[in-house]
């Protein structure tokens, strides 16, 4: 049998974790896909749709070194976009726990997330609630 790919179980994450991502320049293609895709057009379109910086964020967080984690469900997301984003602009994505509780075969993580401009500036900002796995006793460390 062939490993899947390496998972962050509950007990692997810590209270104040953190980690940040690389960066990425959003362009008039990335927007091109975002409203080809949605249908959500807008009269500006060097305008970066509020909702863009959110899959970016969580799309490079596949480009860190921290193992997934091994979601069971996603709980809740509270996101909100605090400036506006253009064409051109550099994004980039940092994370921290904030709360975790253990439940029997699992447990709940809080992670706050920000997204970053090329100024450091926070211009967006949420929460996710997951579900995630305890380690499967076949693959306990």
């Amino acid at each position: 049998m062939t490993p899947g790919p390496a998972r962050s179980y509950f007990e692997d994450v810590e209270l104040h974790d953190a980690v940040e991502t690389p960066a990425i320049t959003l362009t008039a293609a990335h927007v091109g896909i975002y409203h080809g895709l949605t249908r959500e057009l807008d009269a500006d379109p060097a305008a970066v749709p509020d909702l863009l910086p959110l899959c970016v964020a969580v799309g490079l967080g596949w480009r860190t070194p921290r193992a997934p984690l091994a979601v069971l469900a996603l709980l809740g997301l509270d996101w909100q976009p605090l400036r506006p984003l253009r064409a051109g602009d550099t994004v980039r994505s940092r994370s921290r726990i904030v709360a975790r509780r253990p439940l029997r075969d699992g447990g709940v993580i809080v992670e706050e997330r920000e997204v970053l401009d090329q100024r450091g500036e926070v211009v967006q900002r949420g929460r996710f609630t997951y579900l995630v796995g305890k380690r499967p006793k076949e693959v306990a460390a």
